[in-house]
This record gives C-alpha cells, sequence and structure tokens, in this order.
C-alpha cells in the first residue's frame, strides 16, 4: 500500500473512531452533525453519499437502514471503495 493511500485510510479511521466516540468521551475536535430532516432533504442528490459505519452487530440488529447508502465496516478500512473527494461525505454511526 502507498504511503498516501495509508495515510488517507488512517484518515478515516481516526474520523470515524472521533464520530462514533460515545458521549461520555473525552474529544476535543468538533464533528459537524447533521439532522435527519437535513439528511433527508439531501438523500437524493448526485453529489452526496452516506455511508453506514455501525459495527457488524449493530447493523445487523438495526431494523433502520437508510435507503441508498452504502455499507461500510469500520473495523476494515482496507476495503473501502474510494469515495469522491467532490461529493459531501455523511458517515452514519447511530
Amino acid at each position: 500500500m502507498n504511503t498516501g493511500k495509508l495515510l488517507s485510510t488512517a484518515f478515516c479511521v481516526a474520523l470515524i473512531i472521533i464520530a462514533c466516540a460515545s458521549p461520555g468521551t473525552a474529544v476535543s475536535l468538533e464533528v459537524p452533525k447533521m439532522t435527519k430532516e437535513e439528511l433527508k432533504a439531501n438523500l437524493n442528490k448526485e453529489d452526496f453519499v452516506v455511508i453506514d459505519v455501525r459495527t457488524p452487530k449493530d447493523y445487523d440488529n438495526s431494523g433502520q437502514k437508510i435507503s441508498g447508502a452504502i455499507r461500510e465496516n469500520p473495523m476494515d478500512v482496507r476495503y473501502w471503495e474510494p469515495y469522491p473527494k467532490d461529493k459531501t461525505i455523511v458517515l452514519y454511526c447511530a
């Protein structure tokens, strides 16, 4: 794996960990959040990508799935598809 791809992968993992941190965890980086209404308003836009990064257990046990979301395992980012930088990427981990 080349250095650029490795750094990119490490950055994505760090963002996922920060975004999915429990409320009791001290995190100094502010992660932008989106309301359900904002998400619904953007779902059909071509420049908008929703990635479901819940753990496999949480994903499998949930009755709630976002239509059109791409499922990626947060524990195995090396197999993630490359996502275009010109699109809005939303990580769903609730």
